[in-house]
């Protein structure tokens, strides 16, 4: 068996998914989903406003982040937080700031 012939298919393939170019289309589309899907994390099923104050897990779920990413974030201060007790708190209205804040408008072609 030759495992060199698989090693070279193996890479083939994974550069074919490397090398694939996106449209600003397609880049468009996956931040508006992911808009949405925040946007229907954040609001409450009974209308009730949501919780001011978020855990660690609870904003890595609705940033889409590693905890890395999020300790970046609090690092750089790009994100406010508060720590109690070795707990770590966000809030609310600041992740939604830093969403609006990093938004990516589309450039207009038509002049």
């Amino acid at each position: 068996m030759d495992t060199s012939n698989s090693n070279d298919n193996n890479l083939k393939r994974s550069s074919t998914y490397r090398d694939q170019l996106l449209t600003i289309g397609d880049l468009e589309a996956v931040k508006n989903e992911l808009l949405l899907e925040i946007k229907s994390v954040l609001k409450t099923s009974n209308g009730q406003s949501p919780k001011q104050w978020l855990r660690t897990s609870e904003v890595r779920k609705i940033l889409g982040v590693s905890p890395g990413t999020l300790q970046n974030l609090r690092v750089n201060r790009t994100l406010s937080y508060t720590k109690i007790g070795g707990i770590v708190f966000y809030k609310h209205d600041d992740i939604l700031k830093l969403l609006e804040d990093n938004c990516i408008t589309r450039k207009d072609n038509n002049g």
